[in-house]
């Protein structure tokens, strides 16, 4: 008797759960959590009048050297990016960048998803990003804020290096660069809006450059600093013209601000500081 009752109970109990569903919170698993924001350091960079900061050769005029701390001797660079000659991948927001430093022994490939900062509301574009898979969590990506004369833009860069027994800064064949970098294809990219999208993109994609350019490193201000100059084609294609970058690194955002005004400031003084923000790569894609 005991136990009749017992089962009509459990029935009756059971009953309810079924026919109450998803009332019975307590009853059902736990929500993901969903994955934190990417939390980003920051790259501030400012473009400077070459005529003003660089002699007849190319190379910083010693009060440059001398304000900005830089040491005296270049380390040179080769890169060239990738992408289809109707810019396929750049309109997807991707740039692939394929280069060599003179005084290492491998070649760096990199593989970048860009996000403008809309009214300087860099919480929007992380959580945009977080939606599409870069949060976090994701340690294969680095999240950087590029900091202009008036623009912001959050990018990811995965960065791939292969060991390689040429000196200086020959890069490999075009073909062969291509083949490294389809090899080393992050899986975000390769499947970015459909199934082998990126592979198909860069399987049909060529060089833009290449480009050596010459990296000025120093300190200033207590923070480690460079100065680029980039001889990139002119509009004309007769020719190149200069490209003078300015910038530096940090992860402290709460010191970020701050050592911006004062480069920007120093630049604007010495009238060095062009009032405008850089779009390199993009001249590069549309130059070569």
């Amino acid at each position: 008797m005991v136990l009749k009752k017992w089962k009509k109970v459990t029935a009756s109990l059971m009953l309810s759960i079924v026919t109450l569903g998803s009332g019975l919170t307590f009853l059902e698993a736990p929500a993901a959590l969903a994955a934190a924001n990417a939390v980003p350091a920051y790259e501030v960079k400012f473009l400077a009048k070459p005529e003003v900061v660089l002699n007849n050769d190319g190379t910083p005029r010693s009060e440059v050297i001398q304000t900005l701390g830089l040491g005296a001797t270049a380390r040179n660079i080769n890169v060239e990016y990738f992408d289809t000659n109707a810019l396929g991948l750049d309109a997807a927001g991707w740039n692939v960048r394929f280069r060599k430093k003179d005084d290492k022994n491998n070649y760096e490939l990199a593989y970048k998803k860009r996000y403008p900062v809309v009214n300087g509301d860099i919480n929007a574009a992380l959580t945009l990003a977080n939606q599409e898979g870069f949060d976090q969590s994701d340690d294969n990506y680095e999240a950087e804020i590029d900091w202009g004369y008036g623009k912001q833009t959050l990018s990811f860069s995965n960065t791939k290096k292969v060991d390689t027994k040429t000196s200086g800064t020959q890069l490999p064949s075009e073909k062969d660069a291509l083949n490294l970098l389809l090899d080393k294809l992050p899986g975000k990219l390769k499947n970015w809006s459909a199934s082998n999208w990126g592979k198909q993109q860069l399987s049909q994609a060529r060089a833009y450059g290449p480009i050596t350019f010459q990296r000025y490193e120093g300190t200033w201000n207590g923070q480690e600093l460079t100065l680029e100059v980039w001889p990139i084609r002119n509009a004309a294609g007769t020719g190149t013209e200069n490209v003078v970058e300015v910038s530096f690194k940090t992860a402290d955002t709460s010191a970020v601000s701050g050592l911006r005004s004062q480069l920007m400031q120093l630049l604007q003084n010495k009238n060095w500081l062009i009032p405008a923000d850089g779009l390199k790569t993009q001249t590069i894609l549309e130059r070569y």
